[in-house]
């Protein structure tokens, strides 16, 4: 799957409505992470690190971020 173009040079994406954060050097089919795109309900965070998308309150997807991610 390739990154969204808005997202380059993004590692973490945001899933608003699911309130799950996508790794997306690893997302896969089971993401979703064109229909996220298309529902335009997405956030990027900054800085683009996963603690600050759990400072958030953004849960990691199970399909894509590793349990050991920091």
């Amino acid at each position: 799957m390739s990154r969204p173009t808005r997202f380059e040079e993004f590692r973490w994406l945001g899933d608003k409505d699911r309130m799950r954060v996508h790794d997306l050097d690893n997302t896969g089919d089971p993401c979703a992470i064109d229909d996220l795109m298309k529902r335009e309900a997405f956030a990027s965070f900054g800085p683009d690190i996963l603690p600050e998308a759990r400072n958030r309150g953004y849960k990691p997807c199970p399909h894509c971020v590793p349990d050991d991610s920091e």
